[in-house]
């Protein structure tokens, strides 16, 4: 079930003082706010499934996935057939990917029990060590399953797109800008990053 992270409100307002322009994106979505899952398997194959596609096309291709897994979890992806997948939409990679996903949870590889005590950098570090999840995965993971407040996915298409147009900057701009940029935003970066995404797509972005 989706619950709103705890520390949503205080964010918003501190926000919306700290940066006038973000605090005007952010008040165009009075009632929206961020979708957290509880199920660690679902969302990191949801990340995986929405890579480098846009949010409208991977809620597509998760739904017919969805709906082929009847109950998406590690076994049942596991034991799917490569053309099952296939025709969800999925790319031979990423359906490689989803294969070596299960497998970890089903080997105790990853194990997200062990997570909640871990700073950000230690569960990104662990993730990323399983083919097909980079640092963007793992950051999508932090900000949608853990709740973390402070992820800034600098390399995310979405966030820059959104930071051009608050700001009315060309196009893309550097990772060191967008950096720049964040600072003012901490220690509510995720936050931020959401409402970015949110000015962009006309359905909240969920993992």
């Amino acid at each position: 079930m989706a619950r709103k992270p705890k520390f949503w409100g205080k964010a918003k307002k501190e926000l919306c003082l700290k940066d006038k322009k973000l605090g005007k994106l952010i008040n165009k979505y009075p009632k929206d706010f961020l979708y957290s899952k509880s199920d660690p398997f679902k969302t990191l194959a949801r990340s995986i499934i929405g890579q480098q596609i846009s949010v409208k096309a991977a809620q597509s291709v998760w739904d017919k996935f969805e709906h082929k897994c009847q109950n998406v979890n590690p076994k049942k992806v596991a034991k799917l057939h490569y053309m099952s997948l296939k025709s969800c939409g999925l790319s031979r990679q990423k359906i490689n990917y989803l294969k070596c996903l299960s497998d970890a949870f089903i080997n105790k590889t990853l194990n997200p029990n062990t997570w909640v005590n871990l700073e950000d950098e230690e569960i990104i570090t662990q993730l990323t060590k399983i083919k097909g999840i980079g640092r963007w995965t793992a950051e999508m993971y932090l900000i949608f399953n853990l709740c973390r407040p402070d992820i800034f996915p600098v390399k995310d298409i979405g966030v820059i797109k959104g930071i051009c147009n608050c700001y009315n900057l060309k196009y893309p701009i550097s990772d060191h800008h967008a950096k720049t940029l964040s600072e003012k935003w901490k220690p509510w970066r995720s936050v931020a990053t959401w409402y970015l995404w949110r000015s962009l797509d006309p359905i909240p972005v969920e993992y």
